[in-house]
């Protein structure tokens, strides 16, 4: 498999953006309305629709809804381990690490869902659709539970205005009750979802930056290699022993190693901690997924297929 060839369309799209954004009008004022364009309302229909336009079997993808959640809890037992660990604990800011502890789980939706349909077709789309649906609601209360803890902002209230848990949790209950979109929808519905991609990808290369990370070198370390190196491990050990498919296994290793999600300094920012240390942790975690993927879609080649 040709990993470049496979995720230059991609990466492409992120660069775009990022010389867009540094050397035209278009500049990060303008990038920051689209952002919250594709928040919230490309990309939750896009995460809606994907869920609810092929019936979900929850038998045929229990492994893979087993793994996802095993790995999400992996992930974020990590990251939160950190302060409590003897040499490293010491070297941290309790504040900043809870800022940046869900650069070590959370994901690129954009990159996610782009890079699913390309590996696996639609079935690898359905699939990772599957994945967001049950760990965004997770990763968002892991990701708010520290910074509210610290700044003591209402928990309950974050959860509920946050439009990926609204749309994966409603997709999900849409689908087990068997709802499907009006025909003369799908089209329009279609559309916004294609866009929310491309523009998704290019409000998350206009959105990088590095920021004073020369204060949080341990932390940041400890975050990025958890991310980019320890996940897509975990992954093919859960792909091993829970026995999942070739298609779930190449997505769940896929997901393991993508990308942290963009919006992790905006709500880093908007809860009132060092948003300019997680933007360069976003930036410099996009970069090494020019890295991390190839490395976890090389590991699903040593599953052995019958």
């Amino acid at each position: 498999m040709n990993y470049v060839e496979l995720l230059a369309p991609d990466f492409s799209l992120i660069l775009l953006g990022f010389l867009l954004c540094r050397y035209t009008a278009l500049n990060r004022a303008v990038w920051e309305q689209a952002e919250k364009l594709v928040f919230f309302v490309f990309f939750p229909v896009l995460l809606f629709h994907s869920i609810v336009k092929s019936p979900l079997d929850l038998s045929a993808t229990s492994g893979l809804i087993m793994g996802g959640l095993t790995l999400a809890a992996s992930g974020i037992a990590l990251t939160y381990v950190l302060p409590y660990l003897p040499w490293l604990g010491a070297r941290l800011d309790r504040r900043e690490h809870a800022a940046c502890a869900q650069i070590g789980f959370r994901f690129n939706s954009f990159i996610a869902l782009a890079m699913a349909e390309r590996l696996a077709g639609p079935e690898g789309l359905l699939l990772i659709a599957v994945l967001i649906g049950v760990c965004v609601p997770i990763f968002n209360m892991a990701a708010i539970w520290p910074m509210a803890r610290h700044s003591q902002t209402n928990f309950g209230r974050e959860l509920l205005r946050n439009p990926f848990i609204i749309a994966t949790v409603s997709g999900l209950l849409a689908n087990l009750l068997g709802f499907h979109i009006p025909n003369w929808l799908e089209p329009s519905v279609s559309r916004i979802g294609a866009g929310s991609l491309a523009l998704g990808l290019m409000a998350a290369g206009a959105g990088m930056r590095l920021g004073s990370m020369k204060e949080a070198k341990a932390l940041s370390v400890a975050v990025l290699l958890i991310k980019h190196m320890l996940l897509p491990l975990v992954a093919l050990f859960l792909s091993h022993a829970l026995g999942l498919s070739k298609a779930q296994t190449l997505v769940l290793l896929a997901f393991s190693a993508l990308p942290t999600a963009p919006t992790a300094y905006v709500l880093a920012a908007r809860m009132g901690y060092n948003g300019p240390l997680v933007a360069g942790l976003v930036t410099l975690s996009t970069l090494l997924g020019l890295l991390s993927l190839p490395f976890a879609i090389a590991l699903s080649t040593l599953r052995p297929w019958t």
